[in-house]
């Protein structure tokens, strides 16, 4: 499960139920109206057909056999073989219209799922576990999609058809038609006691279903840690704890459907059983016709696939009802990152940006430790600050808040004099060029990840971007630029990852740039030669970088120390070292020549 507090707040905005959360599902379905009523037409004819069949077969026997007029039997065969047909069409139509409507419906909650994740602030997913959104993704689609186009349908015709059924029955003989109709106490009963066992059942096995999908990807990206340290049986055994988790779970829905469905077969089919003694009761009394009992008993029968179906639709519809509220525990959560209402963007400007930071504090949601604590910084354009300190010292939060990635407690982070949250948040990102010290690829070519955040660049922009980022091993892949590098990049170097991702962040020559640790994966001459040529670069822009190591220090104009959330020291490298005794030691044994730039 992700972290309770996540699961609290998500929960809070959640519909209360499960019935409540499948009962909103009936928006995505709107767009369908007109197929639902075509479908709901169809199995309706359909159930028709079927009902009307032994009637056909009473109007046989007690016409044409018991009279001896053969003149009927041609007209009812026709008719019951034409009745046949129509029912198979009927089914037909009914199962084609029924699948275009649902897959249509999961096709549009699928988009608005992906949409709202995307629309989701970095400290959701940092809370959440991957697996968990992904199995409400996938497996949760999965089972709303199954009810609403089996289970509804099912719902709404085994009704139909009980009522019609029992009608009929009336119709034919009203004391036997009372104790048929009666079945219906017993089955509701059971019904509902199995409903609110296999409630709780079924959001416990999606839930375990989801931290199962979270060690799996975990362990299928980690593999080269788990072979390296040698600890495949451990993680099998942990796996297999997990996995047994969902084993012993799905077992008892299991035992608890099968108790549920053979009440089920019992209840109906020791009804026929009395009322075909009473039935021979009534016959023999005259009381019923012998074409009367065939019918009642044929109708009868009819009762008890609707009556079974109910375990079907019920164990389907709960897990359903579930699926639902866990979907809506995601689009219910609202982003704590949104554009503010009336957010302009701002004029056209070309140059560098100016970035100020004005007593600026954070800190993350649920913990109440402050990260950042009145931090006051100003990069004039075209100007490069380097911000270092120690692990833990706030340096990434500072960095996340420029892009948005997270909002300040306090103060105010400014862009040319406006502030950021006054940018409708795709114009602030089109102004930030941003890279990360853990870069991430995705599955797509070199070309594709690297003009992620400019996806009109040209071939020639993408390859100056490429030498400043001294990434040349692209031109020896297999197909270059449009090379496929797998999953998550990990065919590639740590070292190769973070050029990439250092093209694509220079790649747009945006106003503002902002470099977490951006050569920390690189041995020395290829730092050297990448710093050389972002010196250049950066010349014609504004940049914010994390910097650890002193050659990654002299790119900047200036030098921020961080300690405790707080800037304690600020100048040039050479000033810092000469002053501030924190920052000799972040630097360690500094070559002379490194001093000054």
């Amino acid at each position: 499960m992700p972290p309770g507090h996540a699961v609290a707040d998500a929960r809070a905005h959640s519909p209360a139920t499960p019935l409540a959360a499948l009962w909103r599902l009936r928006g995505y379905l709107r767009p369908y109206l007109g197929r639902l009523i075509v479908m709901l037409a169809a199995a309706f004819a359909s159930v028709a057909t079927a009902l009307v069949i032994p009637l056909l077969t009473k109007a046989l026997i007690d016409s044409a056999l018991a009279t001896g007029d053969r003149s009927l039997l041609l007209p009812i065969g026709l008719a019951a073989t034409g009745l046949g047909i129509a029912q198979a069409a009927l089914n037909f139509t009914r199962r084609w219209v029924q699948a275009s409507a649902v897959t249509g419906m999961e096709q549009a909650i699928r988009r608005d799922l992906y949409a709202h994740l995307q629309r989701l602030d970095v400290g959701f997913h940092d809370e959440w576990q991957s697996g968990q959104l992904l199995s409400r993704a996938t497996t949760d689609l999965s089972a709303i999609r199954r009810f609403a186009g089996f289970g509804t349908v099912f719902l709404i015709t085994n009704v139909v058809t009980f009522a019609a059924v029992v009608v009929l029955l009336f119709h034919l003989n009203w004391w036997l038609g009372l104790i048929t109709g009666g079945i219906f106490l017993p089955v509701g009963l059971v019904s509902a006691r199995f409903e609110r066992r296999y409630r709780v059942l079924s959001r416990r096995a999606q839930d375990q279903q989801g931290d199962l999908a979270t060690y799996v990807e975990e362990a299928a990206t980690g593999i080269a840690v788990l072979k390296a340290l040698g600890r495949h049986a451990q993680a099998e055994a942990k796996h297999g704890a997990q996995a047994s988790l969902v084993y012993q779970t799905q077992l008892a829905k299991a035992r608890l459907r099968g108790s549920f469905w053979a009440t089920l077969d019992l209840i109906p089919n020791a009804v026929i059983g009395l009322i075909v003694a009473l039935g021979a009761i009534a016959t023999s009394q005259h009381a019923l016709t012998l074409g009367g009992l065939v019918a009642f008993i044929t109708l009868t029968l009819e009762l008890v696939w609707p009556i079974e179906a109910m375990g079907y639709i019920l164990a389907s519809g709960q897990e359903a009802a579930t699926a639902a509220q866990r979907v809506f525990e995601i689009l219910d959560t609202p982003p704590a990152v949104v554009s503010r209402p009336g957010a302009v963007a701002p004029a056209a400007a070309s140059g560098p940006a100016r970035l100020r930071f004005d007593r600026v504090e954070f800190a993350y949601p649920g913990t109440g430790h402050p990260v950042l604590l009145g931090v006051t910084l100003d990069l004039a354009p075209g100007q490069t600050l380097a911000l270092t300190g120690a692990t833990g010292s706030g340096k990434t939060t500072l960095l996340h808040l420029v892009p948005r990635l997270a909002d300040p407690t306090a103060g105010s982070v400014t862009l040319n004099g406006t502030d950021i949250r006054d940018l409708p948040l795709p114009v602030l990102r089109t102004l930030i060029g941003s890279g990360f010290e853990d870069p991430t690829l995705f599955s797509v070519s070199v070309r594709e990840n690297v003009t992620l955040g400019a996806p009109d660049a040209t071939d020639e922009e993408v390859e100056q971007a490429l030498a400043v980022a001294h990434a040349d091993f692209v031109a020896r892949l297999p197909w270059g630029l449009d090379t496929r590098i797998g999953e998550q990049g990990m065919a590639l170097s740590g070292g190769q990852r973070q050029r990439l991702a250092l093209a694509r962040a220079i790649l747009a020559r945006p106003p503002l740039l902002v470099l977490d640790d951006p050569l920390s994966a690189l041995d020395v001459r290829t730092e050297e030669k990448v710093t050389a040529a972002l010196r250049q670069a950066l010349a014609g822009t504004t940049a914010l970088l994390v910097a650890h190591r002193p050659s990654t220090v002299l790119l900047a104009d200036r030098v921020a120390l961080l300690a405790d959330g707080r800037i304690v020291a600020e100048g040039t490298h050479a000033e810092l070292l000469a002053t501030e005794p924190r920052y000799v030691e972040l630097m360690g044994d500094v070559p002379a020549e490194a001093v000054t730039r």
